[in-house]
């Protein structure tokens, strides 16, 4: 991404006033209800500790655990494939609908189709694909993408979505901007369910994989994830390498800290095992089981600085408490994945060449690391990030000469008192009669849209020399 593209989306939304005010709902309601939860569990730091030690040994023995969960699903008659790139999965899965015979395919909410875009490929090889989670399905109709891991539809307000399903839901009762919640979401079921009855392929991911027992599970809060799996003739399961946990005593942990990180709920509503098709004697689940594992770059990423980014659990935790995230939501990311997680995974993932003003987008306040279950350094990675983009030359050079000027000053303590007695007198200067400051010199793009605070009358020095003397 370019950083005039990164700066247009910026202020489109920061302009956007109905984006502004969805974005308050992450404030007021995912960051509270989180904090409400966490503080309800006495032992969360115990179990946080736990769950990074599980995730810490699975990463060591990676390889040895994936073979394992393969073992298992081939056990249970179902098949594993391989991906190394997004176009490959994408590929199998294409083949997989095709030996089928597909034509109508449901799919589960899951980010790692969204990172290899598997719904555009298999639209343009002609297959019907319906997202079956509430606000993927609201994007969808919308013909946008996700901005937010957990809440794709975050972005828009209630008389959006109404007027969306107006528009696009001919065929049933109309809804109106007025219309209740409740009335909306049933809109939405009374469609997908006509989709879930004629779906030859469901699609789903998978919040974790068992090696022990080649099981996964789905942890979700519509039980849409259930119906993809079950009434389909075929499941296909895409996750990433890294969803794998050792045994499904492993998942306790887990399960405990995902919900209350996400939306602040002590357990979800469904949390669901899987293992395989359907045997002889089930009543019911699929007659043909597939599962794609997806690396793009995650073994590049195993053997780096970046592996305990592979810890995320997608939670969405470090967005919602991140006051960028907060100001400008996720579309103005440009990338699959946004926040704190996004400006650490999307350049890994596709290269700072393409996502080097991600990093950029952070206060290093914190929050993030604190927020998170995984407790994934996130501060730390974006500073590496910041360096490896300095390195190889990709900042601008307008922010390459501020940056160098700056580290030339500080390496000099005269030059930096002088420079810092001369700044407060321009700023006093230019706050005139102001309680703020408007206007600061090569900062205006920081004060357009927030108070400067005001200056000490005097430098810190200054002030010690006088309290000593």
């Amino acid at each position: 991404m370019t950083d005039s593209l990164f700066t247009q989306q910026v202020t489109a939304a920061l302009t956007d006033t109905a984006l502004q005010t969805a974005l308050k709902n992450v404030k007021n309601g995912l960051t509270a209800k989180r904090h409400a939860a966490v503080t309800a569990l006495p032992e969360y730091e115990r179990i946080r500790r736990q769950a990074v030690r599980i995730k810490n040994k699975t990463l060591d023995q990676l390889d040895t655990y994936l073979l394992e969960y393969e073992k298992h699903v081939t056990a249970h008659g179902g098949r594993v494939h391989w991906a190394e790139t997004p176009e490959a999965a994408c590929e199998i899965i294409e083949g997989i609908c095709r030996d089928a015979k597909a034509e109508h395919i449901v799919k589960g909410k899951s980010m790692v189709t969204e990172e290899i875009h598997l719904n555009a490929h298999l639209e343009k090889q002609g297959y019907e694909v319906t997202e079956t989670d509430l606000g993927e399905y609201i994007i969808q109709l919308a013909e946008e993408t996700p901005s937010h891991i957990i809440a794709p539809a975050i972005h828009k307000t209630k008389e959006q979505v109404a007027r969306l399903f107006g528009e696009k839901h001919k065929l049933l009762d109309g809804v109106t901007e007025h219309s209740p919640r409740v009335d909306l979401v049933a809109e939405a079921r009374r469609m997908l369910r006509q989709k879930f009855l004629a779906a030859d392929v469901g699609i789903t991911g998978a919040n974790f994989l068992i090696a022990e027992s080649g099981q996964h599970v789905l942890v979700t809060n519509e039980g849409n994830g259930d119906l993809c799996s079950l009434l389909p003739d075929t499941h296909i399961v895409v996750s990433g390498i890294e969803k794998v946990l050792p045994t499904r005593q492993d998942v306790g942990p887990f399960l405990r800290l995902l919900t209350r990180s996400a939306v602040g709920q002590h357990i979800s509503n469904y949390v669901s095992f899987f293992s395989g098709p359907k045997k002889p004697e089930d009543r019911d689940g699929p007659s043909d089981f597939h599962v794609v594992l997806v690396d793009n770059g995650r073994s590049q990423m195993l053997n780096s600085e970046f592996k305990s980014m592979l810890r995320c659990v997608r939670c969405g935790a470090c967005l919602n408490h991140c006051p960028v995230y907060g100001a400008i939501g996720g579309h103005a990311y440009h990338s699959v994945y946004s926040g704190p997680m996004g400006a650490v995974f999307s350049p890994l993932l596709e290269g700072l060449k393409k996502h080097g003003d991600l990093p950029n987008a952070c206060t290093l306040n914190g929050r993030c690391q604190v927020a998170c279950p995984m407790d994934i350094p996130l501060p730390d990675m974006i500073r590496q990030l910041r360096h490896q983009a300095w390195s190889h030359t990709l900042n601008s050079r307008a922010s390459r000469w501020g940056l160098g000027c700056w580290a030339f000053i500080t390496r000099h303590p005269g030059i930096y008192r002088l420079f810092v007695k001369l700044a407060i007198r321009l700023l006093a200067v230019l706050k005139g009669r102001s309680h703020y400051i408007k206007y600061v010199p090569f900062g205006q793009s920081w004060s357009a849209r927030r108070d400067f605070p005001l200056p000490e009358t005097s430098t810190f020095m200054e002030q010690w020399k006088k309290k000593k003397g």
